[in-house]
């Protein structure tokens, strides 16, 4: 770590960097400056500075508080007993030395009305807070925290503490985590984890997400089968799964998050979302008729009926005792990807559309929205829904939560409205690290330069939004949310500043310790390793310092079991990959793997001597490695995402090779890929035709599909043509037929289709 000396107490980074040995008389005169260990603050305070000489904690230091903040130095004494071992006592006294004193005015000279402004000065004789509200001191004890768990000390002996000056208060109001535990149930004990985890980084929102397709997770008196039917799921291997809060639970946990000073907003989503809520209550649907809670991932057809009023009944008995349990300004009601299709085939929803005067279903949804507003509005309280609100007019006191980019929250804030910024690009930490890194949510901006200036207020702050469907169990969760959950509780409390990012980084690295010993599974900054096929052999590159490469080949039908695990060779240099093999690589830091391996599926690959020829051109959203890339040796893999698979919007895929003269061809084989949640399915039909000339083509194989067109679940389908002779053609043309629209059970029905392939084998 360096070594720093002071230059001034004041503004941030009025700091002199040197090495241990480098003369002192060059930074400053003072013969009093004393050598500095920085610590690292997460997020960077507005205004930082060292100070001169440390504060010595020890048994006879004291607390001293006025009555309005006696919990908040309990709090601190019980933070000194965690971390130092040492039982201080609590003071109302202000005339000693050796104090941490607590003290809170709402007339500070700095704080422009910021009520989470704070100050924070470490000085020999004092640790002194002073805020604007205890909000304010909360965040300062978050900042002494800190500075607290980067000090070096022995248990029950006294500890020096750095000496250091922080003017701090932050950029946004509303600093957020989205939590789905729908998708996947987590414990009263995680969920208290991540209020303690947010808390250390001046995160002041959960925004728990509380009930979808596939499970109810809040315990509702009035409607106990939600707990006992909507609350459980059988999974795809017959097993239960699922869970719920009790009343009990989460008066626990609010109450544990206000001792925080974290504001939980539950999210109950409508009228989308609600499977699980209808598998227990049809009634509440269009078609009155039995279904089950979802077991699989995407967007389903079931939705709460409109033009039935038992059905907001239903939903504002709900409410009422969701408003009993969380007392947040905001109830979060959901409102995204709301499939119209049922309203659209619905007498009732059809007749409502035209005794209210509405002109189509996305009036409906949004007369839906506002009945729902109303409500709360009717009881103290405020609507947040995500950007599908917008849609059919905007109820108008309603919060945008803009996730479909930034679009939704420009909307929002032109016309007067608060918005909350989450957009898929930055702040889905659900993504993988190839999608958004560390460095990709740091430089997120959550107020759009579009935006005049007096529109800009209207932009509350953003969330990150941990969403769980493939995110099983805590460890999942803490290497998802970890680190990437810090660099935007610098954005929100700091600002966005990208020129930063080498600093930050640095102190995130002297967070991981912190992180270990809060129990959190981290996971990595970015994507360590990448990997590039050059000609016939297969590239690594380190894309983070400090890590080693290591790889193995195995062959296609070799299992990925523990033994073969441990075959690793360091990486030397270019890889031979012109043959049916599986690469994985993996990063190497201080001995132990680091961050998630990469594999990847070759095969020998026939030469091609022209360019291929299209018919239809693939999307430029999925372009598989451009005309080469469904003949370039590289399969795709489960994710579609991988930049492997070629997508086919609407279109069948025909494309024509030109081969060397003389080559045998004895079977042409492709893998599409089947995710009827993505809107992509198998084609119908497979062919597989030959020429000499351009002119003739004989087909010379024809394969329909093996698997069902309604069948859920990722799936890479193979389909071959085997000739039945070794023929030496100068042309192959392969085709294949997309279905075209998404059929009518799905519910995307009358949509255009995907079609997706990688890769082209010819043997």
């Amino acid at each position: 770590m360096k070594k720093y000396y002071l230059l001034n107490i004041g503004k941030i980074n009025l700091l002199c960097s040197v090495l241990v040995s480098f003369a002192l008389t060059s930074c400053n005169s003072d013969p009093k400056v004393e050598m500095i260990e920085p610590v690292s603050i997460l997020p960077m305070p507005q205004e930082f500075g060292y100070q001169p000489n440390s504060f010595i904690l020890n048994p006879d230091t004291k607390i001293c508080c006025n009555i309005e903040q006696l919990r908040e130095a309990e709090y601190v004494r019980s933070m000194i007993m965690d971390v130092f071992g040492l039982e201080l006592a609590i003071s109302h006294s202000t005339s000693e030395a050796n104090l941490i004193s607590i003290n809170t005015n709402d007339s500070l000279s700095n704080s422009k009305g910021n009520p989470e402004y704070y100050e924070l000065s470490i000085t020999p004789d004092h640790i002194l807070i002073n805020a604007d509200s205890s909000d304010g001191v909360f965040w300062a004890i978050q900042s002494l925290k800190q500075v607290f768990d980067q000090t070096d000390h022995q248990d029950g002996f006294a500890a020096r503490v750095q000496g250091l000056k922080i003017i701090d208060h932050p950029k946004f109001k509303h600093r957020g985590l989205l939590l789905d535990c729908c998708r996947h149930f987590f414990s009263k004990d995680i969920i208290k984890k991540y209020i303690q985890l947010l808390a250390y980084y001046k995160m002041n929102v959960l925004h728990w997400h509380l009930t979808e397709d596939q499970g109810w997770r809040i315990e509702i008196d009035k409607y106990p089968k939600l707990t006992e039917k909507s609350a459980w799921r059988i999974e795809q291997n017959g097993e239960l799964y699922g869970g719920f809060y009790t009343k009990e639970d989460i008066k626990e946990i609010v109450e544990y998050a206000e001792r925080h000073h974290v504001t939980i907003i539950p999210e109950i989503e409508l009228p989308g979302h609600s499977q699980a809520a209808i598998a227990a209550y049809p009634n509440l649907s269009c078609k009155n008729q039995p279904v089950e809670v979802a077991n699989d991932w995407g967007v389903f057809k079931e939705i709460y009926c409109a033009g039935n009023d038992s059905t907001f009944q239903f939903l504002e008995d709900v409410l009422l005792e969701v408003m009993e349990l969380f007392p947040s300004e905001y109830i979060h009601i959901g409102g995204d990807e709301a499939p119209k299709y049922r309203w659209e085939h619905c007498d009732k929803c059809q007749k409502r559309i035209a005794s209210e005067g509405l002109k189509d279903e996305h009036e409906l949804q949004s007369y839906f929205i506002q009945r729902i507003e109303n409500f709360l509005n009717a009881h103290g309280r405020k609507l947040i829904g995500w950007d599908e609100i917008l849609e059919g007019g905007l109820s108008k006191n309603a919060t945008v939560q803009s996730w479909r980019g930034m679009e939704g929250g420009i909307k929002a804030a032109e016309s007067g409205h608060f918005a909350i910024m989450s957009p898929t690009s930055h702040c889905y930490i659900d993504y993988p690290l190839d999608a958004i890194d560390l460095e990709r949510v740091y430089s997120f901006n959550p107020i759009p330069d579009s935006l005049e200036a007096d529109q800009k207020k209207f932009i509350l702050g953003g969330e990150v939004n941990m969403w769980t469907e493939h995110v099983p169990d805590e460890n999942n969760l803490d290497s998802k949310v970890f680190p990437r959950m810090l660099a935007l509780s610098e954005v929100l409390w700091t600002g966005t500043d990208t020129s930063r990012f080498d600093d930050f980084q640095e102190r995130i690295d002297d967070h991981f310790d912190i992180l270990d010993s809060m129990n959190v599974a981290y996971g990595a900054e970015t994507i360590p390793i990448s990997m590039v096929k050059k000609g016939d052999s297969a590239l690594l590159k380190k894309e983070v310092n400090g890590i080693e490469i290591e790889y193995r080949i195995d062959s296609w039908e070799s299992d990925d079991t523990a033994e073969q695990a441990i075959h690793f060779a360091p990486y030397t240099g270019p890889i031979d990959v012109n043959r049916d093999c599986f690469l994985t690589a993996r990063a190497v830091k201080k001995g132990k793997p680091y961050g998630d391996s990469i594999q990847q599926k070759f095969c020998s690959k026939i030469e091609i001597t022209e360019l291929p020829e299209y018919k239809n051109r693939f999307s430029e959203h999925y372009s598989g490695g451009g005309n080469y890339g469904l003949f370039d040796g590289q399969l795709g893999s489960i994710n579609f995402r991988d930049g492997n698979w070629q997508g086919f919007w609407g279109k069948n895929l025909v494309v024509t090779i030109e081969l060397e003269e003389g080559q045998e061809v004895h079977e042409v084989s492709a893998n599409f890929y089947h995710y009827v949640n993505s809107w992509i399915f198998r084609p119908i039909r497979f062919v597989v035709a030959i020429s000499d000339n351009g002119i003739d083509w004989p087909k010379v194989g024809i394969e329909t599909p093996q698997i069902a067109e309604d069948l859920r679940g990722q799936h890479i389908i193979e389909m071959k043509a085997v000739l039945r002779e070794p023929e030496t053609p100068k042309y192959v043309r392969i085709m294949a037929w997309n279905v075209n629209k998404v059929p009518d059970w799905h519910e995307a029905a009358g949509s255009d289709a995907w079609l997706f392939v990688d890769e082209i084998v010819i043997k």
